[in-house]
């Protein structure tokens, strides 16, 4: 594709226009087309930056996160630019959704801790999770993250959890460890990190494994190799809320946090 081509909205709405039938091909069936398109016009007029990144790979991404059956709204899933090259990068909610879609597990929620907040972990046959946010007031900062997986078949919740130092440690060998989702969104990055930590236990189908291995691509810093410059999100959630968002039958666990997962109180997750 020439490096010439228009850097202009009108010119690339035309392009995705025109890609519309490889949308509405790979797209899973509850997600239009002209929705995908417009939430794809809507990060490009918020981030110009867009507009300069090779088009060819702009366009491409674009059409992998629609046959990942994911949406670049920041929330499933994020446009990043790395050396001038667009990458799609997904978010916690979209690995959320594709592995509840893949088959044995009921849900899965991850969230932040924070140092004012009462949180009791226990290992063992046993183990189990205690979390009780402090509501109303301060929370302080964060102190770490879990993961949480319930089964269909209702055995037992699998649990993840990582403190800051082992967040920032996967952090430390991620390209855009200095800019990116990571300084924007870092609560969510220490959340989708907690879960692919505890995804490694999950049984899941290949589709799923292979967008996870992808996103480990994209976010490592190849041995011997220093990360490059820092990437430029091209998402942002808060100018999203207005949207229109894909009701695709998935629940949002962003704001819930999970009771006792002691013995006692697992009827909660029943």
């Amino acid at each position: 594709m020439s490096d010439d081509i228009p850097k202009t909205p009108a010119y690339l709405r035309k392009q995705i226009n025109t890609m519309a039938g490889e949308f509405r091909n790979v797209l899973p069936s509850h997600i239009a087309p002209e929705k995908f398109q417009r939430v794809v016009m809507t990060v490009v007029q918020q981030n110009p930056d867009l507009l300069g990144a090779d088009r060819q790979t702009l366009l491409a991404s674009c059409l992998k996160c629609a046959a990942d059956g994911l949406i670049p709204d920041g929330r499933e899933a994020a446009l990043v630019i790395f050396s001038n090259k667009v990458q799609y990068m997904p978010m916690f909610a979209g690995l959320q959704k594709r592995v509840r879609n893949s088959g044995e597990i009921a849900s899965v929620q991850a969230h932040i801790i924070y140092e004012n907040d009462h949180f009791v972990w226990r290992q063992g046959l046993d183990g189990h999770i205690e979390h009780t946010p402090l509501f109303p007031g301060h929370r302080g900062k964060a102190i770490g993250a879990y993961a949480i997986a319930k089964f269909k078949d209702g055995s037992d919740p699998q649990f993840e959890v990582m403190d800051v130092e082992a967040i920032e440690r996967v952090r430390s060998v991620s390209r855009g460890k200095n800019g990116g989702p990571w300084a924007q969104w870092w609560d969510e990055m220490a959340r989708k990190t907690v879960f692919k930590r505890l995804s490694k236990w999950l049984p899941m189908d290949a589709e799923v494994d292979e967008l996870l291995r992808r996103d480990d691509e994209i976010e490592a810093v190849p041995y011997g190799k220093e990360a490059g410059p820092d990437p430029v999100v091209t998402a942002v959630p808060s100018k999203l809320d207005a949207l229109e968002h894909v009701d695709d039958g998935v629940d949002r666990f962003e704001d819930e946090v999970p009771g006792p997962l002691s013995p006692e109180a697992k009827e909660d997750y029943a």
